[in-house]
């Protein structure tokens, strides 16, 4: 049941071709079959019982509590899909003629205003489909920027220690030399190993606020300024954007570009891959590198009003084969006009969540509380973070030998998705936990207590898990080291 091509029903049940169009063609000796190909034997019932199977066997949000830190897997508002699923959404052509896009152009160009407001950006693309692909396209904006002013030698970005992966990557795709800088060890930005480094070879510094600690970095203006008196542009990542939306925003700390993750911010379903969307916003001083096509609103002398498409005077060209991920666009759109100004209090929650559950999880009385430590390393449980927190376990693995890996696996048994785990690298034995806005305090409270017990569970228990999984604890250093990217198909 398992492999749906091992399934051997009856002979010719479960598929119809159709019969074979006489058409005269030559096929080379050396690529006709032998053998015909071997197509799972299943009828239709059979076909779809197994793959309502298979759903079962993958946890989800829809499934359960899935506090991933860094990744904000939250619920997704069901009228969010009933919209971008009307005809005028769903059954258009990217290539269709202006006039027959105005209602899907008229929401990319609110979406633009909204994201520019929101950010306190000038300017905005909803092309990039990820996080990482805004990351990459804002910083070739920014190296066409530099190279528009002769000023090609600037060839350095700076990541602190504790960015997201993704930044050095993107920067570096771009053909950067990446510097790292150190955190403080309360875990915040080193301003002076930031003025250590800069110089006028610096192109741009990549910087999420609040960083993956979930720790808001108090001097990011200073930091801003460091980085633009010798020249450089400041990046900032959005992935933990639901921390400030309404409280704050990118443009009054001195950022000049930022990308968006409508998928964890705005309610786009994402995990496994996507679908994904990652805008960028700019100031007006690299909105002419952004990728085309954007969408710009019209108005003539009788007050009509439409929509155009139109190329920026320096673009970098399209990032993405047609107009951005629409769908996710629709989506967000219909999260953000459906709450407005209430999205302030998607933030509110998301804080008041994670502090929430932090407190929980290193309350003294707890009496396993031993076993954990909060990060930075001087936190306390009453020390405020903001959407996210990490863990430090290894106390825990000092003193019984589970680590943060057999707690995570643990938790699977327990109907959990397991937290990010070892990210980011500067926390020993790291879990990373974010419960997002979405989650009512009985999840909470009721994973708090399941985390409390596996902390005084039998070591060896702990060690050995998952139990109750469909499979069971894996070798994933084998697994790395062979990857088997096809179906193993006979052929």
């Amino acid at each position: 049941m398992s492999d749906i091509f091992a399934f051997n029903g009856s002979d010719n049940a479960g598929y119809a071709q159709p019969d074979p169009i006489p058409v005269e063609f030559s096929i080379p000796s050396g690529l006709e079959r032998k053998t015909p190909p071997k197509w799972p034997r299943a009828s239709e019932p059979e076909l779809v019982r197994h793959y309502t199977w298979l759903s079962t066997r993958s946890h989800g949000i829809d499934s359960g509590f899935y506090p991933l830190g860094s990744c904000t897997m939250k619920h997704n508002p069901r009228v969010n899909e009933r919209i971008v699923q009307m005809p005028g959404m769903n059954d258009i052509h990217p290539l269709a003629p202006e006039h027959h896009l105005q209602g899907l152009m008229a929401i990319f160009y609110e979406m633009q205003e909204m994201l520019s407001h929101c950010a306190g950006m000038d300017a905005i693309t909803l092309q990039p489909v990820a996080g990482a692909h805004g990351e990459f396209t804002a910083i070739r904006c920014i190296q066409e920027f530099h190279r528009d002013l002769g000023e090609s030698h600037r060839n350095k970005v700076i990541v602190p220690d504790s960015a997201h992966g993704t930044n050095p990557a993107s920067a570096a795709m771009c053909g950067y030399e990446i510097i790292e800088i150190p955190s403080l060890e309360n875990g915040r930005l080193d301003l002076d190993a930031l003025r250590a480094v800069v110089g006028d070879d610096t192109a741009a510094m990549m910087i999420t606020n609040p960083s993956t600690l979930g720790i808001f970095e108090p001097e990011i203006a200073e930091a801003s300024e460091i980085v633009h008196a010798a020249g450089g542009q400041m990046y900032y990542d959005g992935a933990n954007f639901n921390a400030i939306l309404g409280k704050t925003n990118p443009g009054l700390m001195g950022f000049d570009a930022v990308h968006y993750n409508l998928h964890k911010t705005f309610s786009q379903p994402h995990g496994g891959g996507g679908p994904g969307s990652g805008p960028i916003g700019v100031k007006e001083h690299l909105a002419d590198y952004l990728p085309a096509p954007m969408v710009e609103c019209v108005e003539d002398e009788d007050g009509d009003v439409w929509y155009e498409w139109f190329d920026p005077p320096k673009s970098i060209g399209k990032v993405q084969q047609w107009l951005g991920n629409s769908g996710a666009v629709v989506r967000a759109w219909a999260f953000y006009r459906r709450y407005g100004k209430d999205l302030e209090k998607m933030s509110e929650h998301a804080v008041l969540n994670a502090n929430y559950l932090r407190y929980r999880l290193l309350n003294p009385s707890n009496d396993v509380r031993a076993g954990i430590h909060a990060m930075p390393i001087d936190g306390a449980p009453t020390d405020i973070v903001k959407h996210e927190f990490t863990l430090n376990m290894t106390p825990l693995k000092e003193a019984t030998g589970v680590t943060g890996k057999d707690v995570a696996k643990r938790l699977l048994d327990f109907g959990y998705m397991a937290p990010t785990l070892y990210f980011p690298m500067i926390v020993p034995e790291c879990l990373m936990f974010e419960p997002t806005e979405t989650e009512s305090k009985e999840a909470i409270d009721q994973f708090a207590d399941d985390f409390l017990t596996i902390l005084s569970e039998d070591p060896k228990l702990v060690m050995s898990a998952p139990h109750d999984t469909p499979v069971k604890r894996v070798d994933e250093v084998w697994a790395a080291r062979n990857l088997i990217l096809r179906h193993p198909i006979d052929e």
